[in-house]
């Protein structure tokens, strides 16, 4: 559609087609949005045209939030008193992600600028803002997806494996309506639920695609080569991440990829003032490791540095400066707040990190006041009645933070936000167990990791240690009598 034409003729060139639109939104994509679609989001957005209920698995990476703001767009565009909900499993992927895009190809078009008015989580056609309009919606209530009746409706559920199963349900109870439609699009990282069905028990009602990142054009092709290589074409995360797959069950697997990809996927509020602050540091060993630092706020776990061939004396700089920038950003006090423990792989040449650390705080005690400095042997034997060394154990705690049910069954909130890093949820999803002679759970070495993977599982190690829990304390400034 020539932006050279006035509204008015923009109009009425919109009206002549309105018919085709309806029938293409592959056409409405091109001439409306300026938006040219790969192979896979044309027969995609034919099958939303055709069908009811369509549901997509794919890889990372392909293009598909591009494809549900095109939908959106066409159906809010094309369809009389139009109302159509979207929801993803966070306000980040909602909000930051499916809407920011909405709000990308709706400035790419003249004629949808003079049509709808965006807001941040409002899009609605000028002069019907309360009957012509699409809306996003957390997924924490149910209630939420309820209440939304018209002839011409559409739900649009991203990254629909995180989506809690009382919310879906919610949504399937509503379409009843004439033009009524469900897309639902993820990687398919839960082998239950209602996005599961759709290719399985309920495949019979869902007009079904599956896209690989290799299939793109959108794709790091290098990225997922080296994914590919260091986990194996069969391996979970590369079926998921890449292939657009649902997982296997791994039996000897430790902690399945469903629950790291849940927690990746978990929805994290900040506080003003967070309650513990850990910062974790595994030190690379060999040329090829990486050295990664990282800090946990509360639940949520980032990463601040992954460096290969850092020496100790920069590394326990690197320490410092994040702590000292975590103390700034939180306004920490002495004597009032707790301090950071800073745990470090201590095994090797951690231990050259762990000695400067502690020299640093003796130097400056008063402004270094907020670090505890605790030493971590990855590996070492340890008297438990369930787990043979302390990496078990570690993995333990990470893996029961990471559950979804408590020890009697009960339904619980993920207790660990994890960043989306393929190398973390690979690492994490890959370790491997056994048990020894006297049934006690021993996770695979890290040497029999990299042995294995052709990767040393530094980013998970890191996440190990954030989670290990210690005790931090307050400290009190001395008083000169």
């Amino acid at each position: 559609m020539a932006e050279r034409r006035s509204p008015s003729a923009r109009k009425a060139f919109f009206t002549r087609r309105l018919p085709l639109y309806r029938k293409d939104p592959e056409l409405f994509a091109r001439e409306v949005c300026r938006f040219e679609p790969d192979r896979w989001q044309k027969e995609a957005l034919a099958d939303i045209a055709a069908y009811p209920r369509v549901a997509i698995k794919s890889g990372q990476g392909v293009g598909k939030t591009s494809l549900e703001s095109i939908v959106l767009l066409w159906f809010l565009s094309c369809f009389p008193y139009a109302r159509i909900v979207a929801t993803a499993p966070t306000y980040h992927q909602l909000n930051d992600v499916l809407w920011t895009e909405v709000s990308k190809w709706m400035s790419n078009s003249p004629l949808l600028n003079e049509l709808l008015k965006w807001m941040n989580t409002y899009v609605c056609v000028r002069k019907n803002e309360k009957r012509w309009f699409a809306v996003a919606r957390a997924p924490f209530k149910p209630e939420s997806m309820q209440g939304y009746h018209a002839d011409n409706m559409l739900f649009i559920v991203d990254e629909a494996s995180g989506v809690p199963e009382p919310i879906m349900e919610a949504i399937l109870g509503t379409l009843s309506g004439d033009n009524n439609k469900l897309l639902l699009c993820g990687n398919p990282t839960r082998t239950t639920g209602t996005f599961y069905e759709a290719f399985h028990g309920d495949a019979s009602i869902y007009r079904q695609r599956t896209v690989s990142s290799l299939d793109s054009s959108r794709t790091s092709k290098e990225n997922i080569e080296s994914l590919v290589r260091k986990y194996g074409k069969d391996s979970n995360v590369v079926k998921v991440r890449v292939y657009g797959e649902f997982p296997d069950q791994d039996d000897d697997v430790f902690i399945p990829l469903s629950i790291v990809e849940r927690a990746v996927m978990t929805e994290y509020i900040p506080k003003a003032k967070p309650d513990l602050i850990h910062i974790g540091c595994d030190v690379a060993r060999f040329g090829d490791d990486f050295t990664v630092i990282g800090f946990k706020v509360d639940e949520k776990v980032e990463f601040h540095k992954k460096v290969n061939g850092q020496d100790t004396m920069k590394t326990a700089d690197e320490i410092v400066l994040l702590g000292n920038s975590l103390v700034r950003k939180y306004n920490l006090k002495r004597g009032v707040d707790l301090s950071i423990p800073v745990k470090v792989d201590d095994g090797g040449v951690g231990g050259g990190v762990t000695d400067r650390l502690r020299q640093m705080k003796r130097m400056n005690p008063d402004g270094l006041w907020w670090m505890d400095v605790y030493p971590v042997y990855f590996g070492q034997r340890i008297n438990h009645k369930y787990y043979y060394d302390s990496t078990t154990y570690m993995m333990a705690i990470v893996k029961s933070l990471l559950q979804p049910f408590d020890d009697d069954g009960n339904p619980k909130p993920v207790e660990l936000v994890l960043p989306n890093d393929n190398e973390l949820v690979a690492q994490l999803s890959s370790r491997k167990y056994s048990l020894t002679d006297s049934s006690k759970i021993i996770i695979e070495s890290k040497a029999e990791f990299k042995k294995r993977i052709l990767r040393s599982p530094d980013e998970a190690d890191c996440v190990l240690l954030l989670c290990l829990p210690v005790k931090p304390k307050k400290e009190r400034k001395a008083v000169n009598l």
